[in-house]
């Protein structure tokens, strides 16, 4: 399925983006020309299309790392068989307390982003679109789908990653992700198919939105008599035609949202067979989105801003967090509650829906504050977060 305070909505998506892109798929570094290259009339052929190598990391198995635990890790799930979580390089973690923790073979070294769990079966799914299956608990996984980035693309969905993946029932799961990504199947996640979001303009936003961000000092300059002022509407960021979606949830009366860049937001009362194209009040990307019963939902993401609708996002209320650092993870807790992680070892937490949420900030034994992308709770040790210095325990005070 994915910082710090962040300068623009589509940062976080770039960088997981610019992780997925494979090194040929980078601008090459400029190479400077031979002294006699003037004087040569052959000319430089164009590289040759090319399948994608079978030595592509999406394509390999991950390698079992003795610090697994402590590296870059994305998003977590609990089953009955324990807790689960993934990150970079294809790891794969499986823990019975949340302290100590055992890695799985997995048929990729692609980096994943999101896992998630119905009735004991497991997915996960990341970069270059790899999406792997468990049907075992967790034992044992097997590659359903991969489409790494190659010279010779045919599909616009190869080397796009996916952001977030959600079950509804043991045969039928969506998947989201960067450029309007969306997939589909209906046997238990052997195979996907790509299906086109719902492509209506969006109407205006339902309240005055913020500012992407803060208009630079010295924006304007001059150069040899032209005007190199830049207006409001210059510096005003359009819609994307094809956001990041990000994260995907179900609400209690079983209708399907998804929230995701500038502004993005999209319900489905129909299984996700059709969309409606909504506008949050704020244009800055969303990274997380909650459910409780009935149409009660709440999204979190760029700059601490969190809003929150019980009626499936026809209006909204603006949650007050007292930070400004993004918001990368939660976990809904009963009546309404929830737990918020972030930038900077943010913690935001409420017991309920009528209380506001109190900030903390977590720390490592070493003293760090970590970027936190994942929380769960742990019975009787407090909560399990995980961000870019692996997996910890954090027990409130």
């Amino acid at each position: 399925m994915p910082s710090n305070t962040l300068p623009s909505t589509r940062l976080f998506g770039a960088l997981l983006l610019a992780l997925a892109l494979p090194i040929s798929a980078q601008a090459p570094e400029a190479v400077e020309p031979a002294a006699d290259a003037a004087a040569t009339t052959t000319p430089i052929p164009e590289p040759e299309p090319a399948k994608t190598a079978a030595t592509d990391p999406a394509l390999l198995d991950a390698e079992v790392l003795p610090r697994a635990s402590r590296s870059l890790l994305l998003d977590a799930v609990r089953t009955n068989a324990g807790y689960f979580v993934v990150g970079e390089r294809g790891h794969v973690l499986a823990s019975d307390d949340g302290v100590t923790w055992r890695q799985a073979a997995v048929p990729t070294r692609a980096t994943l982003t999101a896992i998630t769990t119905f009735d004991g079966m497991l997915w996960a799914a990341g970069h270059d679109g790899v999406i792997v299956h468990s049907t075992d608990g967790g034992q044992t996984w097997i590659r359903r789908r991969a489409a790494p980035w190659s010279y010779d693309l045919v599909d616009p969905s190869e080397g796009v990653p996916v952001m977030d993946l959600l079950f509804t029932d043991a045969m039928n799961g969506l998947a989201i992700g960067a450029y309007s990504l969306m997939l589909v199947t209906t046997d238990g996640g052997v195979t996907w198919t790509s299906r086109a979001v719902s492509s209506a303009e969006p109407p205006a936003p339902a309240a005055a939105a913020e500012p992407e961000a803060a208009p630079v000092e010295g924006a304007e300059a001059e150069a040899e008599g032209d005007d190199w002022t830049f207006s409001d509407e210059d510096l005003a960021l359009d819609a994307e035609s094809d956001p990041h979606l990000n994260a995907i949830a179900r609400a209690g009366s079983g209708a399907l949202v998804i929230a995701g860049e500038r502004g993005t937001f999209l319900r489905s009362r129909d299984g996700g067979q059709t969309w409606d194209s909504k506008r949050l009040p704020y244009e800055g990307s969303m990274f997380g989105v909650l459910s409780w019963q009935d149409d009660h939902i709440l999204v979190y993401g760029l700059r601490g801003n969190v809003y929150e609708s019980r009626n499936l996002g026809d209006s909204w209320t603006r949650v007050e967090t007292g930070i400004t650092t993004s918001l990368m993870g939660g976990y809904a807790l009963e009546n309404g509650g929830a737990v918020l992680v972030g930038a900077n070892g943010a913690i935001l937490s409420r017991p309920d829906a009528d209380s506001p949420f109190t900030a903390t900030a977590f720390e490592t034994a070493s003293g760090e504050t970590p970027l936190l992308s994942g929380v769960l709770p742990v019975d009787g040790a407090g909560f399990l977060v995980i961000g870019d210095k692996g997996a910890d325990l954090y027990r409130p005070q």
